[in-house]
């Protein structure tokens, strides 16, 4: 199963990412995290990133990708992939698709979670009040005003992905306002149809 995950933040993506690990024993692929596996093992892209985010620098696709690319090498890529937060641009899902090209694969699907906006604003609320009443530590990006600067970078660099994907008929929407389970249940009927559709 090679799979893209996408959803503005607080939509639920890490929670189904996790689910569908477990389900498919394929692992989530988080770009954050590979980049910091490369940088602690002084890989060539590892020493190429950690120089371009020492001056300050975004780490540019080519990177991004290279990591990628490295990653799916792994044995535990050999039932695929969950890609969630990536990709984040246009830009990213081409480079993206003639990565898989170049290696003879495919997606088989692109699942959007599609939420309310006003209504993520007052989950992230309520997460934060239950994180906090468990004596956890909160993000400190979790306040209504920088969650709305990220749903605003969100609108403007990632819905257009969503687009991208429709327009190649490969993106199915599911309702990421409804209860876990519901979602959950949403997705798998979704990952089934693609596979018979692809067959």
């Amino acid at each position: 199963m090679r799979l893209v995950l996408l959803g503005p933040p607080g939509a639920g993506k890490g929670t189904q990412a996790a689910r569908l690990v477990k389900k498919h024993d394929a692992p989530q692929l988080s770009t954050g995290d590979m980049l910091r596996a490369a940088v602690a093992a002084k890989t060539p892209l590892g020493l190429k990133a950690k120089a371009l985010m020492d001056a300050g620098s975004l780490v540019p696709d080519d990177v991004v990708i290279g990591l990628i690319d490295e990653r799916l090498d792994s044995p535990d890529c050999a039932r695929g992939f969950i890609l969630d937060g990536f990709p984040r641009t246009v830009a990213q899902a081409e480079a993206l698709q003639d990565l898989l090209d170049r290696r003879g694969l495919s997606l088989d699907a692109v699942l959007e979670l599609a939420v309310d906006e006003g209504a993520l604003v007052d989950r992230m609320r309520k997460r934060v009040d239950e994180t906090l009443a468990a004596g956890g530590a909160v993000r400190a990006d979790d306040n209504p005003e920088s969650f709305k600067m990220r749903l605003e970078a969100y609108r403007a660099q990632t819905a257009p992905v969503s687009a991208h994907y429709a327009g190649r008929r490969q993106l199915t929407k599911i309702d990421g306002m409804a209860p876990i389970d519901e979602v959950t249940a949403a997705v798998d009927r979704a990952l089934v149809d693609a596979t018979v559709g692809r067959g």
